[in-house]
């Protein structure tokens, strides 16, 4: 097996460490550390702590480490990090675009730091999700990879160079060339190119040593999935229903589709159902953390509602997207 001959190669180095796991305490990550110590490898988990961690993250984090890990933490700068996620937000609309150039970037300068020999990574999504097909086959993670699939809006850090936002303030935030990694000895791989990625089998796993869930979706269908930050990764979700006409409900229940879980008329049953959902209570918290009003807000996401799907019907005082996939759909429903 591929992935053998991989272990052997890294324990072949004798560090003190095989791997660096980059985590949150979710499931994929609990899945992705139980996977590791499976195949004998010893590995120091890495953590970007987000400004929203929940108390359910928390317990879930503290359970994977229980698994018998070394751990850390990591945490950016409060005034920078509110700062790019506030220009990110405002400047292109992705709000979690701080988070994950921190998750690849910080574990990634920690195993050159520590002369770490492999960086194992969950799912490729450009294999799970749509990409091309050399980078969707691809069981390795590069620079240019992540400019295309990172969320970053194909920007790289050095485009958030500002007056407010140095060069060194942004340090945690930059990914390594290709060349320091490779000079590095470092080989930065998708399980999800070893092993079969699903969600839901992920879950169960991570269930199995501790891993909870939470009492309802945080977002989107899954009550699994998204537990550890409590309001950035929400508004991020809901930001592509003006930019795609998608939400995290479409990710979701297009997932459990593809594996037979769901009937499609049954998940477009639950679309309707759910209507045009604001998650107001989130969006609040968000607008808290960068220190702006919910009407900045919404006047800035405004800026995002693509043109080419969306469309105002003035009977409706309201938006619309054309040609929806559900006739009757509530387009005012709160």
């Amino acid at each position: 097996m591929e992935f053998l001959e991989l272990v052997k190669d890294v324990k072949s180095h004798n560090k003190n460490w095989d791997c660096v796991i980059p985590v949150s305490g979710g499931k994929d990550s609990t899945w992705q550390t139980l996977k590791a110590l499976e195949y004998g490898l010893k590995p120091l988990c890495i953590t970007w702590k987000t400004p929203g961690r929940t108390e359910l993250g928390q317990r879930n984090l503290q359970n994977l480490i229980n698994l018998g890990v070394d751990h850390f933490d990591v945490s950016i700068s409060p005034k920078i990090e509110r700062e790019l996620t506030k220009q990110a937000f405002l400047r292109i609309g992705i709000p979690a675009l701080p988070m994950h150039m921190a998750l690849f970037s910080i574990p990634t300068r920690i195993a050159i730091s520590l002369n770490i020999p492999l960086i194992l990574w969950g799912e490729n999504s450009a294999f799970e999700y749509g990409g091309t097909d050399e980078d969707a086959n691809s069981f390795t993670l590069t620079k240019d990879w992540l400019t295309r699939y990172g969320v970053n809006g194909g920007t790289v850090i050095e485009d958030w160079i500002s007056k407010k936002l140095s060069k060194k303030d942004l340090f945690l935030y930059t990914y390594p060339d290709d060349a320091e990694i490779t000079e590095a000895g470092i080989k930065a791989v998708f399980l999800g190119y070893f092993f079969d990625w699903s969600p839901r089998e992920a879950y169960k796993v991570a269930a199995s040593k501790g891993f909870k869930a939470a009492d309802k979706p945080v977002v989107g269908s899954f009550n699994f999935a998204d537990v550890d930050e409590a309001f950035i990764m929400t508004v991020h979700h809901w930001l592509k229903w003006y930019k795609f006409g998608i939400t995290r409900d479409w990710d979701n229940l297009s997932l459990d589709i593809r594996a037979n879980k769901i009937s499609r008329e049954k998940a477009i049953k639950i679309l309707k159902e759910k209507g045009e959902d604001i998650p107001l209570k989130e969006i609040q918290s968000f607008c808290n953390y960068i220190q702006i009003s919910t009407s900045d807000f919404f006047d800035a996401a405004e800026k995002f509602r693509n043109p080419d799907i969306w469309v105002f019907d003035p009977s409706l005082n309201h938006f619309k997207i054309r040609n929806f996939l559900i006739d009757d759909f509530d387009w005012r429903n709160k």
